[in-house]
């Protein structure tokens, strides 16, 4: 239904920065909700942050909040992800991924999702 692509990981030293984006296409992109999700080895999926169809309401998990900054171009049909002051325990392969609502934070909601990109923060 939708296609979601990834890009801008890679390796970063602590305290560094990253951006990642997300290019949509196959779908009204500005009707519907975007998010962030991230996945460690062995660990759950969790999310990172999500953002409103307009970009008017954003949510931000308690681990990124003050840190990370989602953001989205709709002209562009581009979802962002500003990463700053990166941690070690930010190392994860992230994923963004598109709601069926016009805002969610609930993982249920999200229903098309990209391949992934690594992110790996160094000590």
């Amino acid at each position: 239904q939708v296609q979601l692509v990834e890009s801008g990981g890679g390796l970063v030293q602590a305290g560094g920065s990253l951006r990642l984006s997300c290019a949509a296409s196959g779908r009204t992109f500005s009707l519907y909700a975007m998010g962030w999700f991230r996945q460690a080895p062995g660990k759950e999926r969790d999310i990172v942050a999500a953002i409103s169809g307009s970009g008017g309401t954003t949510f931000y998990a308690d681990s990124v909040k003050g840190r990370f900054t989602i953001s989205r171009d709709n002209n562009k049909n581009t979802l962002y992800l500003q990463m700053n002051n990166l941690k070690p325990e930010d190392t994860a392969v992230y994923y963004c991924a598109q709601s069926g609502r016009f805002y969610s934070r609930n993982l249920d909601d999200f229903e098309s999702w990209g391949q992934g990109t690594q992110v790996t923060v160094s000590s």
